[in-house]
């Protein structure tokens, strides 16, 4: 018989900051409870385990006993628990003592709870950049969980990929323990089964390591896998499976500090920027992730999911952050409050709320609703007023020409010991933000509905995650499910506050409301003139259109210490040249 083929399980336990107690509560009941309950009963051990920030935080307040489960398996080396960024945040678009301070935050906290050291890392979402590696390192990670693919596109057999690698940048090193794919598509979409056939291959083929990693959510929350995981026996019959490969020696269940202690690793690796496969495609303006979509398609499945397959890629995750100038908003306004809640000092309450504002799951969206959710952009903006606040305590109203969101187009921000407010004169003198710190509400938080690649009607996919009558939706089949037949709307122009535009007297408030409209002329496309005058303990900002030297339209917002402001409009029906 071969030697036993080293088993690394783990999973990833998040929910975001600012989600609804509801979806916390259901989550420790439907999966993260009775997971944890059936893995220890039936002596599947050790087994990994991430717990995000912002859920380590609300179980410490509804539910220490599953803390207290986890610290007595942890304890005893049944659990490795995985450090991350404290709130979740996607490492590699914060600055550069920010990461390292996030997962420091994490460190301390599975120490203080749990007694133990966190010594691996979870990568969220396994956005990974170079650079990481040093900021990394410097904060005490030994070692970080990235997706296969990550090796795959840069030319590395997958073959060579059951075993830890090392990278480093500026001299500062970390291990890579590269996930499997095919496990990650298996467990828990297929029966057991095929898991144990995967892990016997490679055991036959003298793989010293397979690593399985991934969101327990999967175990129960996801559409449809709560039946399947739990009701319909799925768990049951793969901790049976397994525990009979560990009975009879082919499976030998381990951590991942274990594995690095015991397996030689492959060498050094240097990475490129990369995420999993169906991130990359989100990142995609939906254009191209049609034609994504058509070259996997043509490519096959066979292809597609051999060495081929890897070098066929998608965007960069910071491309989110032009898909949705909503999330580039608030990525900018975090980094500048970051800059200036580092100038003065790092006032605690100031940056513990930047963290907050850091969670990652509003800056982007893929299958689940992300950006789109208002609830989770809420609590964004409800941190960084937090932070905002404690930062301007005592200033007077003042303001700055700058380019805040780095698009190349220059800003108004006003602000005050109060509120802040971002204006946009480049694009038709719209308020783009305006927060009041005393409500801990952007008052112009809201998003443009856009058009998404599941907008398209389903053309087949090659994608090899998806499933058949043995088993249940894997998160490729539910991208489909995405594109249904009641889709959401398209608005026509950007959304923002007080943008001026004219309609046609055949629109009617439904025809509004739903974006089914050509307005004959929007200020959204003109670019305004700014001006700013300070008079009578208030600012004035004007902004002005003129076609061929004559002006054609004119606003004025008047902005009073308090969060107080008025606007009045001025002008005439623009005529062709404005068109």
């Amino acid at each position: 018989m071969p030697n036993p083929i080293r088993f690394v399980f783990g999973v990833h336990l998040h929910q975001p900051v600012g989600n609804f107690d509801s979806v916390f509560a259901q989550h420790l009941a439907d999966v993260y409870q009775p997971f944890l309950e059936r893995v220890d009963e039936r002596g599947f051990l050790p087994v990994v385990l991430h717990i995000s920030g912002p859920l380590l935080e609300w179980l410490e307040h509804h539910a220490p006993d599953y803390l207290d489960q986890v610290g007595r398996l942890a304890a005893d080396g049944k659990v490795e628990l995985l450090a991350a960024g404290m709130y979740e945040p996607i490492l590699a678009a914060l600055p550069r003592r920010d990461r390292v301070e996030q997962v420091a935050w994490l460190r301390e906290a599975i120490a203080r709870r749990f007694g133990v050291a966190a010594p691996g890392l979870w990568l969220t979402e396994r956005v990974w950049e170079p650079e990481l590696a040093a900021d990394l390192a410097d904060a005490g990670v030994q070692y970080v969980v990235l997706d296969d693919r990550h090796f795959l596109a840069t030319g590395f057999p997958r073959e060579d990929l059951h075993r830890p690698w090392v990278t480093e940048s500026d001299g500062r090193r970390v291990a890579l323990f590269p996930i499997d794919e095919k496990l990650r598509y298996l467990i828990p979409f297929r029966p057991p089964a095929e898991v144990a056939q995967h892990l016997r291959a490679l055991a036959a083929e003298g793989q010293p390591l397979a690593v399985f990693a991934d969101d327990g959510e999967k175990f129960g929350g996801w559409p449809g896998t709560r039946k399947w995981v739990y009701e319909d026996g799925w768990l049951d019959d793969f901790l049976t499976t397994l525990g009979a490969l560990t009975d009879n020696g082919e499976v030998l269940l381990t951590t991942f500090s274990e594995a690095l202690a015991s397996v030689t690793p492959g060498g050094l690796a240097y990475l490129p920027t990369a995420s999993y496969r169906e991130m990359e495609a989100w990142a995609l303006p939906a254009p191209a992730a049609r034609r994504l979509a058509a070259l996997e398609r043509e490519l096959g499945e066979a292809r597609l999911a051999g060495p081929e397959g890897a070098l066929l890629r998608g965007a960069h995750w910071r491309n989110f952050l032009v898909k949705y100038p909503e999330a580039n908003r608030m990525h900018k306004k975090m980094a500048a409050l970051s800059a200036r809640c580092r100038a003065a000092g790092d006032p605690e309450v100031a940056r513990r709320a930047i963290g907050r504002a850091q969670c990652n799951d509003a800056y982007w969206h893929g299958v689940f609703g992300g950006l789109y959710l208002p609830h989770l952009r809420d609590s964004v903006w409800h941190h960084l007023a937090i932070a905002e606040e404690e930062l301007r305590q005592g200033e007077a109203l003042q303001w700055e020409h700058l380019d805040l969101d780095a698009d190349g187009q220059a800003e108004l921000w006003l602000h005050d010991a109060t509120f802040s407010a971002l204006l946009a004169p480049g694009r038709g003198g719209v308020i783009e933000e305006y927060t009041v710190f005393p409500h801990r509400i952007n008052y112009a938080n809201t998003l443009t509905r856009r058009r998404e690649a599941y907008h398209e009607p389903p053309a087949g996919s090659a994608r090899v995650s998806h499933h058949d009558e043995a088993g249940t939706p894997s998160i490729g089949t539910l991208d489909e499910q995405m594109r249904r037949n009641e889709l959401p709307p398209i608005d026509p122009e950007p959304r923002a506050l007080l943008r001026e535009r004219l309609l046609g007297r055949d629109v009617d408030e439904p025809m509004y409301a739903r974006g089914d409209y050509d307005a004959t002329w929007s200020v959204s496309a003109q670019p305004l003139t700014p001006e700013v005058e300070a008079a009578d303990g208030h600012l004035a900002v004007s902004f002005t259109h003129a076609v061929a030297g004559r002006p054609v339209f004119a606003k004025t917002y008047r902005f009073f210490p308090g969060a107080a402001w008025w606007r009045s409009t001025a002008g005439t029906r623009p005529g062709p040249a404005t068109a």
